[in-house]
């Protein structure tokens, strides 16, 4: 059998911020809100609904690759998708759930919870990431995993004991891994060098413990060339490549998921051709996933591994610990010693968790370690908070032990997720993913601090002090820890700042006698206003809760602002003498307010001008002889997007001469990208929550007249998804791009 396994390996590392449990603005990922939404589009979900297209550019098929190859997420990005994307999450449920149909087994692997090196971990955060991994894929999926994902490949004796402890069947790792080989009947051993095993079998692993573990190696060559030689620009030499000397066994090719889509423009629909020619019956594959082809061709070989390695440091796992010389990140005059540094602080800050959490735990759970490892299970949304209070709780427990209960378990958890691999992966101190790292562990030190421990901050800024960025103005690791870090703080003052200028941005600030409420995923925040003084200054509470279990009591604040009602300026006092300026809040804190502030302009301005447009419509008179544009043309133009709304979405809301003057004024109008971005989303609205894919088209193609490009994505997808309820053909099918009789 000539198997074919292409594997992707999906991974986003924890964004969210560890106060509000929501991602922040990331203004390197604009013009999206942050990096998991833009690359949810430009991968995760197109690669759900991958297009194939004839010679004209229409659409012939839609695939769902996941259907069709192996693949992990990082719990931390499924369950991101859960919330914010839940079409592509039910497309990637959908696809593990064909495939075991198909197969016997299911395409989706699980993967450790937080993307940690597993070689790094103590042994009690192995057992956490991978208990929790476990818990997690067992929530989308509905099944245990049988194939486990190390982050970066990375593997050790120590890691594949615990894999197997917990009844994970296989990994899969680069051929360089590899060390040496033997029969499983004999003990003669052959070194594999450099050249690496014969990749089109699996080899078993025979561990001290007496257990054993499957491993699968991927091409090498081949998943380099798919991953860095643009081998996704064209699926026809995608699928030479890949069917160049096809052999009896295993080709697997393992990369990146991002690959598709994100790194390659379209490069998921080079997987979706290479798919279809795989699927052909004179192919020379067989597609499958790994649990398949070990059923049937369980190794007959067995493998030891190079120890500690990974599949992107040749100097085993020193990225993640050392400036060792492998760097992404495009500055070659850059160096990494900050790494050495960052790694020691988060392992001291681990080490300080760990003591408090099983010393102040012994009081709030009945067992403090089966306590933690079940927690994976809330956080996966497998267990509801009441039935883990039952479970794990000490019986009789009273309300601020509850509190400090939920406080301990949520300090593990940001502790954890601070030891994220891309915190090492790149060249910077200063980047995004080791700020986010120490983001959570100031946060785990915070709720540390909040049940009772005794403060290290000061000594973890002392290991920081010893790495430097290499931008000369950040200065050290402790410079960062003080300019970047401490600012996101939200306790006390700096959250009353926060949430009250949210609400003046989003003009939602009560007036005296009112109240008015935030949320995120993590925080609840009420504020009240008492009273205003003569000068303009705010009198009133605030409470809310920040954890389950954990209900601030009401905390007394003014809120005085300069006499220009520069926002930045806005200073907030509370009763026992905190201040924060508003102005000092962190960058990602800032951007939200803006956000806030111009989506609701821009919603309000919107309404206005289509409310006019109603009636402007009908006053739009024919022009009269020799007329050649309306009387105040400039004022028409202002009110252009919203009149080309009603012309794209209302039947006989144009007339020729207003047509011509809105395709004029539209073809350098500031706002056409947001009118064309509006008439996608309602173009996608009526195929979905209309079931109206012909008015989605109709809606399409009038945008289109008017010389605007809105994105028929969404609308496509459901049209397709449709197709077998209704009869979607002719003239709308070929308006949302579809082939004649694609929809039939």
């Amino acid at each position: 059998m000539n198997g074919l396994c292409i594997h992707g390996h999906f991974y986003q590392p924890p964004r969210e911020d560890p106060w509000l449990d929501s991602v922040p603005p990331e203004g390197s990922a604009a013009p999206m809100d942050n990096w998991n939404l833009r690359i949810a589009r430009e991968s995760y979900a197109p690669l759900a609904w991958a297009r194939r297209l004839d010679g004209e550019g229409r659409i012939t098929d839609v695939v769902n690759c996941y259907e069709w190859i192996s693949f992990n997420f990082g719990p931390t990005l499924l369950r991101w998708l859960r919330r914010e994307d839940p079409a592509t999450h039910r497309r990637i449920q959908e696809a593990d759930r064909l495939s075991a149909e198909r197969w016997g087994h299911g395409n989706a692997m699980a993967q450790v919870c937080h993307h940690a090196i597993l070689p790094l971990c103590t042994p009690r955060d192995r057992e956490l990431e991978v208990a929790w991994g476990i818990d997690d894929f067992q929530t989308h999926f509905g099944r245990r995993p049988s194939g486990m994902w190390l982050a970066e490949a990375a593997v050790d004796t120590a890691s594949l004991e615990t894999l197997a402890a917990h009844g994970i069947e296989f990994v899969l790792l680069a051929p360089r891994q590899a060390e040496s080989v033997a029969p499983v009947d004999s003990d003669d051993w052959t070194d594999v060098g450099e050249e690496g095993p014969d990749i089109t079998r699996p080899y078993t692993v025979e561990l001290p413990s007496g257990r054993d573990i499957s491993v699968s190696f991927y091409d090498g060559p081949l998943s380099q060339a798919v991953a860095f030689e643009r081998l996704l620009e064209s699926g026809d030499a995608f699928w030479d490549r890949l069917s160049a000397n096809p052999a009896p066994g295993l080709r697997a090719v393992g990369t990146d998921g991002e690959t598709y889509g994100h790194h390659f423009p379209f490069g998921e629909m080079a997987l979706a051709y290479v798919l279809e020619r795989a699927r052909a019956d004179d192919s020379p594959w067989r597609l499958t996933n790994f649990a398949a082809y070990l059923e049937t061709n369980p190794p007959t070989m067995r493998c030891r591994l190079r120890e500690p390695s990974s599949w992107s440091c040749v100097h085993g796992v020193e990225r993640w610990r050392a400036d060792c010389g492998c760097t992404t990140g495009g500055h070659p005059d850059f160096n990494q010693s900050w790494r050495k540094p960052l790694r020691e602080a988060l392992d001291l800050n681990k080490l300080r968790v760990d003591r408090h959490f099983f010393r102040r735990g012994e009081a709030c759970f009945a067992d403090p370690k089966r306590a933690l490892r079940e927690y994976g299970k809330v956080e996966a949304g497998a267990l509801s908070q009441s039935d883990f209070e039952k479970a794990q709780f000490q019986p009789g427990l009273d309300a601020s032990g509850k509190e400090s209960a939920w406080k301990l378990l949520a300090m593990q958890r940001w502790a954890l997720s601070s030891f994220a691999s891309c915190a090492w992966f790149f060249d910077e101190l200063t980047r995004l993913e080791p700020l986010a790292a120490l983001t959570h562990a100031l946060r785990s030190l915070e709720l540390a601090r909040h049940t009772g421990s005794f403060d290290w901050e000061e000594e973890l800024v002392m290991i920081l002090g010893q790495a430097r960025s290499n931008y000369p103005g950040e200065g050290s690791g402790a410079d960062v820890w003080r300019n970047h870090i401490v600012p996101r703080r939200l306790e006390g003052a700096s959250l009353a700042a926060f949430g009250l200028l949210i609400l003046a941005a989003s003009d939602d600030l009560p007036v005296p006698g009112g109240s008015a409420s935030l949320a995120w995923p993590g925080l609840r925040l009420t504020f009240r206003v008492t009273r205003e003084d003569e000068d303009g200054a705010l009198h009133g509470s605030m409470e809310g809760a920040v954890l389950p279990g954990a209900a601030s009591p009401p905390v007394n604040w003014t809120m005085t602002q300069p006499p220009d009602g520069d926002p930045l300026q806005t200073e907030i006092v509370l009763a026992d003498g905190q201040r924060a300026r508003t102005g000092d809040l962190s960058w990602n804190r800032l951007e939200e307010a803006a956000m806030r502030l111009t989506e609701r302009a821009a919603e309000a301005a919107w309404r206005t001008r289509l409310a006019c447009a109603t009636r402007a419509t009908a006053l739009y008179l024919p022009y009269q002889e020799a007329q050649t544009s309306p009387i105040h043309s400039w004022d028409w133009a202002e009110l252009a997007p919203a009149l080309a709304w009603r012309a794209c979405t209302v039947d006989g809301a144009d007339h020729q001469e207003l047509w011509d003057f809105l395709v004029d004024r539209l073809r350098d109008h500031p706002v056409a990208e947001s009118l064309s971005h509006r008439l996608a989303k309602e173009a996608a609205r009526l195929a979905t929550e209309e079931n109206d894919p012909a008015g989605a088209a109709r809606v399409l193609h009038r945008a289109r007249r008017l010389g605007l490009s809105p994105d028929p994505w969404r609308a496509q997808n459901a049209a397709w998804e449709r197709r077998g309820a209704m009869r979607i053909h002719g003239e709308a099918a070929a308006r949302l791009g579809f082939a004649p009789d694609a929809l039939g």
